[in-house]
Protein backbone atom coordinates (compact mmCIF):
# COMPACT_ATOMS: atom_id res chain seq x y z
CA UNK A 1 0.00 0.00 0.00
CA UNK A 2 1.26 3.45 -0.97
CA UNK A 3 1.61 5.80 1.71
CA UNK A 4 -0.30 9.09 0.75
CA UNK A 5 2.05 12.11 0.76
CA UNK A 6 0.10 14.79 3.44
CA UNK A 7 1.89 18.22 3.23
CA UNK A 8 -0.58 19.90 4.99
CA UNK A 9 -1.49 17.33 8.05
CA UNK A 10 0.89 19.54 10.34
CA UNK A 11 -0.96 22.48 9.62
CA UNK A 12 -4.14 20.61 9.93
CA UNK A 13 -2.97 18.90 13.82
CA UNK A 14 -2.26 22.13 15.21
CA UNK A 15 -5.70 23.88 13.50
CA UNK A 16 -7.42 20.39 15.41
CA UNK A 17 -5.41 21.37 18.37
CA UNK A 18 -6.88 24.49 18.22
CA UNK A 19 -10.56 23.64 18.28
CA UNK A 20 -9.93 21.06 21.13
CA UNK A 21 -8.87 23.71 23.43
CA UNK A 22 -11.32 25.88 22.00
CA UNK A 23 -14.08 23.27 22.96
CA UNK A 24 -12.88 21.93 25.86
CA UNK A 25 -9.88 23.87 27.34
CA UNK A 26 -6.22 22.92 27.39
CA UNK A 27 -6.95 19.87 30.02
CA UNK A 28 -9.41 18.28 27.26
CA UNK A 29 -6.05 18.40 24.65
CA UNK A 30 -4.20 14.93 24.29
CA UNK A 31 -2.69 13.51 21.17
CA UNK A 32 -5.71 10.82 21.18
CA UNK A 33 -8.71 13.51 20.88
CA UNK A 34 -6.57 15.97 18.62
CA UNK A 35 -6.08 12.80 16.39
CA UNK A 36 -9.67 12.12 16.31
CA UNK A 37 -10.95 16.03 15.34
CA UNK A 38 -8.16 16.02 12.52
CA UNK A 39 -9.56 13.31 11.75
CA UNK A 40 -5.26 11.12 11.50
CA UNK A 41 -4.09 8.51 12.74
CA UNK A 42 -3.15 8.82 16.31
CA UNK A 43 0.61 8.28 15.05
CA UNK A 44 0.64 11.22 12.66
CA UNK A 45 -0.14 13.51 16.00
CA UNK A 46 3.06 12.33 17.77
CA UNK A 47 5.18 12.11 14.79
CA UNK A 48 4.73 16.10 14.10
CA UNK A 49 4.47 16.59 17.72
CA UNK A 50 6.52 14.39 20.67
CA UNK A 51 4.78 16.12 22.95
CA UNK A 52 1.69 18.12 24.01
CA UNK A 53 3.87 21.03 24.90
CA UNK A 54 5.14 20.95 21.14
CA UNK A 55 1.75 20.90 20.17
CA UNK A 56 0.93 23.96 22.59
CA UNK A 57 3.69 25.66 21.39
CA UNK A 58 2.80 25.75 17.45
CA UNK A 59 -0.97 26.20 18.71
CA UNK A 60 0.36 29.07 20.78
CA UNK A 61 2.46 30.59 17.19
CA UNK A 62 -0.39 30.14 15.19
CA UNK A 63 -2.85 32.02 17.66
CA UNK A 64 -0.40 35.13 18.01
CA UNK A 65 -0.55 35.18 14.09
CA UNK A 66 -4.38 36.68 14.74
CA UNK A 67 -3.18 40.05 16.45
CA UNK A 68 -0.20 40.19 14.00
CA UNK A 69 -2.47 40.04 11.01
CA UNK A 70 -4.67 42.95 12.40
CA UNK A 71 -1.77 45.42 13.19
CA UNK A 72 -0.38 44.32 9.40
CA UNK A 73 -3.73 45.75 8.31
CA UNK A 74 -3.35 49.10 10.08
CA UNK A 75 0.25 50.49 8.51
CA UNK A 76 -0.95 53.62 9.85
CA UNK A 77 0.96 52.40 13.01
CA UNK A 78 4.03 53.00 11.09
CA UNK A 79 2.99 56.65 10.16
CA UNK A 80 4.97 59.50 12.02
CA UNK A 81 2.19 61.72 11.80
CA UNK A 82 -0.57 58.86 12.86
CA UNK A 83 -2.79 59.31 15.98
CA UNK A 84 -0.65 56.56 17.89
CA UNK A 85 -3.19 56.04 20.61
CA UNK A 86 -6.16 56.37 18.12
CA UNK A 87 -4.70 54.10 15.68
CA UNK A 88 -4.40 51.51 18.84
CA UNK A 89 -7.50 51.92 20.13
CA UNK A 90 -9.10 50.96 16.66
CA UNK A 91 -7.02 47.74 16.00
CA UNK A 92 -7.68 46.49 19.43
CA UNK A 93 -10.81 47.21 18.73
CA UNK A 94 -11.26 45.42 15.43
CA UNK A 95 -9.33 42.38 17.29
CA UNK A 96 -12.05 42.02 19.97
CA UNK A 97 -15.09 42.77 17.51
CA UNK A 98 -14.30 39.98 15.55
CA UNK A 99 -14.52 36.40 16.42
CA UNK A 100 -13.98 36.57 20.26
CA UNK A 101 -13.71 33.19 20.51
CA UNK A 102 -10.14 33.49 18.79
CA UNK A 103 -9.30 36.22 21.26
CA UNK A 104 -10.37 33.82 24.24
CA UNK A 105 -8.50 30.91 22.95
CA UNK A 106 -5.60 32.67 22.15
CA UNK A 107 -5.38 34.22 25.51
CA UNK A 108 -6.38 30.74 27.07
CA UNK A 109 -2.84 29.59 25.16
CA UNK A 110 -1.17 32.85 26.30
CA UNK A 111 -1.72 32.61 30.17
CA UNK A 112 -1.20 28.21 29.90
CA UNK A 113 2.01 29.36 30.00
CA UNK A 114 2.05 30.05 33.70
CA UNK A 115 1.96 26.38 34.35
CA UNK A 116 3.62 25.46 31.04
CA UNK A 117 7.66 26.99 31.41
CA UNK A 118 7.91 25.47 27.54
CA UNK A 119 5.20 28.24 26.75
CA UNK A 120 6.98 31.14 27.76
CA UNK A 121 9.37 32.09 24.87
CA UNK A 122 6.08 32.05 22.60
CA UNK A 123 4.09 33.57 24.91
CA UNK A 124 6.82 36.36 24.97
CA UNK A 125 7.05 36.60 20.79
CA UNK A 126 3.34 38.48 20.67
CA UNK A 127 4.63 41.26 23.77
CA UNK A 128 8.27 41.36 22.13
CA UNK A 129 6.76 41.66 18.36
CA UNK A 130 4.51 43.86 19.33
CA UNK A 131 6.60 46.52 21.51
CA UNK A 132 9.24 45.94 18.55
CA UNK A 133 6.46 47.57 16.20
CA UNK A 134 5.42 50.30 18.81
CA UNK A 135 9.45 50.88 19.49
CA UNK A 136 9.68 52.32 15.88
CA UNK A 137 7.29 55.27 16.91
CA UNK A 138 7.90 55.66 20.13
CA UNK A 139 10.94 54.36 22.73
CA UNK A 140 11.20 50.73 23.91
CA UNK A 141 10.14 51.59 27.40
CA UNK A 142 6.75 53.79 26.31
CA UNK A 143 6.39 50.41 23.83
CA UNK A 144 6.40 48.18 26.81
CA UNK A 145 4.00 50.19 29.01
CA UNK A 146 1.58 50.36 25.60
CA UNK A 147 1.69 46.68 25.02
CA UNK A 148 0.87 46.22 29.12
CA UNK A 149 -2.67 48.66 28.61
CA UNK A 150 -2.98 46.69 25.48
CA UNK A 151 -2.85 43.15 27.22
CA UNK A 152 -4.73 44.67 30.42
CA UNK A 153 -7.70 46.36 28.12
CA UNK A 154 -8.31 42.62 26.36
CA UNK A 155 -8.21 40.96 29.74
CA UNK A 156 -10.89 43.24 31.37
CA UNK A 157 -13.13 43.09 28.12
CA UNK A 158 -12.60 38.88 28.09
CA UNK A 159 -12.93 38.24 32.11
CA UNK A 160 -16.54 40.75 32.58
CA UNK A 161 -17.85 40.46 28.86
CA UNK A 162 -18.49 44.00 28.81
CA UNK A 163 -18.49 45.61 25.42
CA UNK A 164 -15.08 47.30 24.18
CA UNK A 165 -14.67 50.91 24.83
CA UNK A 166 -12.59 52.52 22.08
CA UNK A 167 -12.86 55.98 23.11
CA UNK A 168 -11.80 54.78 26.86
CA UNK A 169 -8.72 52.49 25.53
CA UNK A 170 -7.72 56.12 23.24
CA UNK A 171 -7.70 58.13 26.43
CA UNK A 172 -5.85 55.48 28.27
CA UNK A 173 -3.30 55.17 25.53
CA UNK A 174 -2.72 58.88 25.24
CA UNK A 175 -1.23 58.92 28.57
CA UNK A 176 1.41 57.06 27.46
CA UNK A 177 1.85 58.75 24.10
CA UNK A 178 0.34 62.26 23.24
CA UNK A 179 -1.37 62.46 20.07
CA UNK A 180 0.22 65.12 16.96
CA UNK A 181 -0.49 68.27 17.90
CA UNK A 182 -1.40 68.20 21.09
CA UNK A 183 0.99 68.60 24.31
CA UNK A 184 -0.35 65.74 26.39
CA UNK A 185 -2.99 64.20 24.48
CA UNK A 186 -6.23 65.00 26.29
CA UNK A 187 -8.70 66.40 24.27
CA UNK A 188 -12.83 67.19 25.04
CA UNK A 189 -14.14 64.48 27.41
CA UNK A 190 -10.84 63.28 28.42
CA UNK A 191 -9.87 62.05 31.72
CA UNK A 192 -8.81 64.12 34.14
CA UNK A 193 -4.87 64.24 34.79
CA UNK A 194 -3.55 62.96 37.62
CA UNK A 195 -2.71 64.39 40.55
CA UNK A 196 -0.18 63.06 43.27
CA UNK A 197 -1.79 62.48 46.38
Amino acid sequence: MVRRHDPERRRRIIDAAIRVVGQKGIAGLSHRTVAAEADVPLGSTTYHFATLDDLLVAALRQANEGFAKVVAAHPALLEPEADLPAELARVLGEWLGGDRTGVELEYELYLAALRRPALRPVAAEWAEGVGALLAARTDPVTARSLVAVLDGICLQVLLTDTPYDEEYARQVLARLVPAPGTRDGRGPGSLPPATAG
